[in-house]
């Protein structure tokens, strides 16, 4: 009875490292959106010039995906997570030096180190949630992705806060690296040493003749796998619509509804607080109606909110409509990854989808960066309304596959 005691109070120390580790990813991808604003005035650059920068990002994040396997085998989770969360500060810190600076290839250096190392951490912090998961026989990847949120919202609370009392993005992103480095620091010992191939090592003893050309085949299979596909495209506009507002929410408020970029600022921590709200709130809704439902309510909601928000006159109506946008877009990811990985191979599946979400986060930002400079930015948002309104339509991809032989 003292050893499960024991093995229950590091089972919840290492959920709550892991959480920990969603919250500093937040805390990174919402540092820079606050201060677009001052970093395009301190720079003189334009909204097209941001969105090549922030393409950036997308570029090392891609590197970081391509490098996570290995990486996850070589340093295990404890030392990959902590690895990642130090580089991120790295990142951070190059980042500050290039605001200081007005020195553009600098903040270039500064993206591409983050968004390699945000890649590495965000594969390293969804296989050790996946594992804390099993282990705890329970449902708690919803919760950690609200810590994502929760840290997104405190970031861009930190943004605005930095905003309303002059403090400058460079002073603010090296206090971001500060506090990244040594929360890292002191949450990654709660993590077991060693990689999480338990699960891979469970389906070798069940299939011995799995081979790693099999699963390259099996992964490749699911790109023929139509409801996979469905699943991505539900993913593809949840996560579009999330990884523009994490960068270009503050900016539009700002530029096209005309409130303060500390004010701008809030909007978009009320945008992470309902993101994270949802998702805390949103498990009793889905055990209730379901995926399919869930998943139809909330990318509707997710539509009206972002057409409140481009013709919203009213602050009060871009406020209602930053509110919908966050619901809109929380529920997608957590709930294709549950749906994906029902079948055979689901480490495959899982795959398929985690790399089109991924994608589409990525790259989204720099192309609604490049759609504001023919047709405006906030023009540019009637894509995500357009993504989110496919999303609802394919939302039936998500149901319950039946079992084998049932």
């Amino acid at each position: 009875m003292t050893d499960t005691a024991v093995d229950r109070r590091g089972l919840n120390r290492w959920r709550n490292a892991i959480i920990a580790g969603f919250a500093l990813g937040g805390i990174t991808v919402s540092a820079w959106g606050p201060r677009l604003p001052a970093i395009s005035s301190e720079l003189h650059i334009t909204a097209g010039t941001i969105g090549v920068l922030i393409a950036f990002i997308t570029v090392g994040s891609i590197v970081g995906l391509f490098l996570s396997t290995p990486l996850l085998h070589w340093l295990g989770g404890r030392r990959g997570v902590l690895a990642a969360l130090l580089t991120i500060a790295i990142g951070m810190a190059v980042m500050a030096g290039g605001v200081a600076l007005r020195a553009l290839p600098v903040m270039v250096i500064g993206f591409l180190i983050i968004g390699m190392a945000t890649g590495i951490l965000d594969v390293f912090i969804n296989v050790e949630g996946s594992t804390i998961e099993r282990r705890a026989g329970r449902t708690l990847m919803p919760l950690m992705h609200a810590a994502w949120s929760i840290g997104a919202a405190i970031g861009s609370g930190i943004g605005a806060a930095c905003a309303a009392l002059g403090v400058s993005p460079a002073q603010q992103f090296i206090g971001e690296a500060l506090l990244i480095a040594v929360v890292g620091l002191v949450a990654t010992p709660s993590i077991p040493l060693g990689s999480r191939e338990d699960a891979a090592a469970a389906d070798a003893q069940a299939q011995p003749e799995h081979t790693r050309a099999d699963a390259f085949r099996q992964w490749l299979r699911g790109w023929a796998d139509w409801r996979l596909l469905l699943i991505g495209v539900v993913m593809f506009g949840v996560e579009l619509g999330e990884g523009s507002a994490n960068n270009w929410l503050t900016l539009s408020v700002k530029q096209d509804h005309g409130q303060t970029a500390a004010i701008a600022a809030l909007f978009f921590t009320a945008f992470a607080i309902g993101e994270a709200t949802t998702r805390i709130f949103g498990g009793p809704l889905v055990d209730r109606v379901g995926r399919v439902t869930t998943i139809r309510i909330t990318t509707a909601l997710g539509v009206i909110g972002l057409v409140l928000f481009i013709l919203g006159g009213s602050p009060w109506l871009v406020l209602i409509g930053v509110l919908l946008w966050a619901v809109g877009v929380s529920m997608g990811f957590p709930l294709g990854m549950s749906a994906a990985a029902e079948g055979v191979n689901p480490a495959a599946r899982v795959s398929v989808v985690a790399s089109i979400g991924y994608f589409s986060s990525l790259a989204g930002p720099p192309i609604i960066g490049f759609l504001a400079n023919s047709a405006g930015l906030l023009n540019s948002f009637w894509l995500l309304a357009a993504l989110m309104l496919a999303a609802f339509l394919c939302a039936g991809a998500l149901g319950a596959r039946p079992s084998p032989g049932h």
